[in-house]
């Protein structure tokens, strides 16, 4: 299996090779590095070492430094955001759609990669919960839609991998990092209703020998239509589980659910009506615990909040500076000056509450409290970082001209989303 780690690092550069776009970015020589990195990690993993270095001696200690490999993944993806997302995430908005062509130069990212175990074939070392947020907190830097949209494969691995027994993760995980593509999931955990709870899924699943039946209805389901297979929360005897549900199964029913924001994710709504499942389908790992997939899934949606309120502020800043008014840029205005600075404040609480959750995650340390607290914070900053964007850029801010229209559309969904993405 560590052969097969080397090779699909060999495989993700060879892919490289043959693409134009990493020289546009100038971010070539990263990403190489980048990949190499995890090549080499699966060496120390075959001498016996350890998997990924630790950030500090102390797992309790909260370190905001990044590592090298970190860091590098920030700038590339950062690069590929500015320059490839944001300039796609008019059209993608407009056709709510994304470009067959965008998830093509995705894939070859390999984004997947850092979902999978470095011992099944992919990048992911033991601490991934960080690594993953400045993943999707740099791509949302580009458009939030279309990072939701790139990051779900991502996430139903991660899913897999922390939720599935080995067995499962031998059987499922192997294809996140083939070179036939991606395979096609969407995670389902979000219902309609008045004040539902994420944490008491009202979708049932009965058990029937050795096959469950599932009854219920989700709704905002990312990429849903495209999906190949979903993710579903459900309430069995014992508690919530998850299952990996076949999206041609007999019973399923999907139709497009488009909304305020959100146009390019292929929001879904997903009726089950008897659908048989497998019992080998349950996720089944030792110490399944629900609540921490719905704080874990909690922490990416705040990260791409992060990604885009970063967006905003740097939009901002630029054209409050350069905005003339009276003889003098606007930003020399108070009222203006103390609005951009407010958004950077609250940018900095959001991104440190956030990773201080991760830190805690991957540590193994309970955050439960710090992923609700980020949660709660990040709903309501995001939405007024969004609706200030919009309101500094004055009649501009109503318009398609600038983006910023759009980012607040997108930001408000943090308050109904649940569960469909996954640090």
């Amino acid at each position: 299996m560590i052969v097969d780690t080397q090779g699909q690092a060999l495989s993700v550069l060879s892919k490289l090779a043959q693409a134009d776009w990493p020289d546009r970015l100038k971010v070539r020589k990263s990403f190489e590095k980048l990949v190499y990195s995890g090549s080499r990690a699966s060496f120390r993993l075959a001498a016996g070492g350890t998997s990924n270095k630790s950030r500090a001696a102390a797992d309790d200690l909260f370190d905001l430094s990044l590592t090298e490999e970190q860091q590098m993944l920030v700038d590339m993806l950062q690069g590929f955001a500015l320059e490839v997302l944001r300039p796609a995430a008019p059209g993608a908005d407009a056709e709510a759609h994304v470009p067959a062509a965008l998830l093509n130069q995705a894939h070859e990212l390999g984004l997947a990669h850092y979902g999978v175990a470095e011992a099944q074939g992919g990048l992911a070392g033991e601490r991934t919960v960080l690594s993953n947020a400045l993943i999707a907190e740099s791509l949302a830097q580009g458009d939030f839609s279309l990072a939701a949209a790139l990051l779900v494969p991502l996430s139903a691995a991660n899913c897999i991998r922390r939720w599935g027994s080995s067995a499962q993760q031998a059987a499922w995980l192997p294809a996140f990092v083939s070179e036939q593509g991606v395979p096609g999931f969407a995670l389902a955990v979000t219902e309609p209703g008045v004040l539902t709870d994420a944490g008491q899924p009202a979708t049932r699943a009965r058990k029937r020998g050795k096959h469950y039946l599932l009854d219920g209805e989700k709704a905002l389901v990312i990429a849903g239509l495209a999906a190949s297979r979903l993710i579903v929360s459900a309430q069995a005897v014992d508690g919530p589980a998850l299952f990996i549900v076949d999206a041609a199964s007999k019973g399923v029913c999907r139709r497009a659910e488009p909304g305020m924001g959100l146009k390019a994710c292929g929001l879904t709504r997903i009726e089950l009506k008897g659908v048989k499942v497998s019992s080998d389908c349950r996720l089944a790992a030792d110490g399944f615990d629900f609540p921490a997939f719905l704080d874990y899934s909690a922490l990416a949606f705040c990260a791409l909040a992060v990604g885009t309120a970063q967006a905003a502020l740097d939009y901002v800043t630029t054209y409050c500076n350069e905005r003339q008014a009276f003889g003098e840029p606007i930003s020399h205005r108070q009222g203006v000056a103390f609005m951009v600075a407010d958004i950077a404040i609250e940018l900095d609480a959001m991104r440190l509450l956030l990773w201080r959750a991760c830190a805690r995650a991957e540590s193994g340390l309970p955050f439960r409290r710090e992923a609700y607290l980020a949660r709660l914070l990040c709903v309501d900053k995001a939405m007024k970082i969004g609706s200030d964007a919009v309101q500094l850029l004055g009649g501009h801010g109503f318009t398609q001209e600038h983006p910023v229209e759009r980012w607040y559309r997108d930001l408000r969904s943090l308050a109904v989303l649940a569960g469909g993405l996954h640090l």
